[in-house]
């Protein structure tokens, strides 16, 4: 029997120092996050970052958390109930990181029938400290727990036409109102060196430039040249003119370079330029969190208007748009039929 196992990040079960603190010990303790020696990662982890960033962090986490819960759970769930309804596979619900496990999600298959399972990571756009995590943990659980199950993995639909239309019509909905000098489509933030690795040639990728423009094998795992690829798509789609459309990234930690150019950097500088009126897009993510809703939404809104910025509108991510959740059901159908995945 088949079924559905959708994942997405994660976040702890409250805006609390006590809660946040493992959810970031399993987070940041990722080696395909921070990609040193386990010992170094160590040191860095919890004889420094979680001595001082629980207690930022869940303050960060109160200002955007909703009577029902993290945001992100919130919408996961409820995208999740609409797609039950629209296919008649058991789909269930796992994160990569906190109680919500991908464990406990494939046993509530397995309780079910389910012996072959579409893996869903959420994520448009492929990069080892998001979607390669998720199928390299659901794997090793799979092995360990599951090992009659049978796996096949959606794979990232940057640039899939169904996709860039959905994403391009909620956001042409939203500038629809909005005189904007400029749109900038900001995405999550990686080193540098996370593209060098997950480059199969060891030599395209040279994040000069020039790299993302010129066909390679390489680019079915670069997440720089696919947010590159995701933004051209919609700005074609929505015919915005190319001058007042821009990519940047979001979130680094210090000392190590970083996917640029930054976007808080983006935030000081536009209103110099006279882009006044900003639309921020956050493409990374297909449910709010926290580096949306707070990082952008908040702090982003506060430093660009205190940079000069008149007018500021954060786009909201697809979350459980009926039109999202129609595209994922024609997606997982197509595979419970034939076996056909997403181009």
């Amino acid at each position: 029997m088949k079924g559905v196992l959708l994942v997405n990040l994660g976040s702890p079960d409250s805006p609390t120092p006590k809660d946040v603190k493992p959810y970031l010990d399993e987070f940041l303790m990722d080696e395909r996050v921070i990609d040193v020696s386990k010992v170094l990662r160590n040191i860095i982890v919890r004889g420094l970052i979680l001595q001082t960033r629980p207690k930022k962090s869940a303050e960060a986490y109160a200002k955007i958390w909703w009577d029902e819960g993290s945001p992100l759970i919130v919408i996961s769930e409820r995208f999740t109930e609409k797609l039950r309804k629209h296919t008649q596979m058991p789909v269930a619900l796992g994160m990569r990181y906190g109680s919500m496990t991908i464990k406990n999600a494939l046993q509530e298959l397995k309780d079910k029938g389910v012996d072959e399972v579409l893996l869903v990571p959420m994520y448009p756009q492929y990069a080892m400290s998001s979607f390669e995590t998720v199928v390299v943990k659901a794997m090793e659980v799979k092995d360990e727990f599951f090992p009659e199950m049978k796996f096949t993995t959606l794979p990232a639909f940057y640039k899939n036409p169904e996709y860039i239309k959905v994403l391009s019509e909620s956001i042409g909905e939203s500038l629809k109102d909005f005189d904007y000098d400029h749109v900038l489509f900001s995405y999550h933030g990686i080193p540098e060196r996370h593209i060098r690795k997950s480059d199969p040639t060891r030599f395209h990728c040279k994040i000069d430039g020039s790299c993302c423009q010129t066909n390679s094998v390489a680019h079915n795992t670069c997440y720089r040249h696919q947010c590159f690829d995701t933004t051209e798509n919609v700005r074609a789609f929505l015919n915005l003119p190319k001058d007042k459309v821009s990519i940047s990234f979001q979130s680094r930690l210090p000392k190590d370079p970083w996917l640029k150019p930054y976007t808080d950097y983006e935030f000081e500088r536009f209103p110099k330029e006279g882009k006044k009126k900003l639309a921020v897009i956050t493409p990374a993510f297909v449910a709010d969190c926290l580096e949306t809703l707070e990082e952008i939404a908040m702090e982003g809104e506060e430093q660009y208007t205190e940079a000069g910025g008149e007018a500021y509108k954060h786009i909201p991510c697809l979350n459980d748009s009926d039109d999202w959740v129609g595209v994922m059901a024609k997606w997982v159908n197509d595979w419970e039929v034939s076996g056909k995945l997403p181009a």
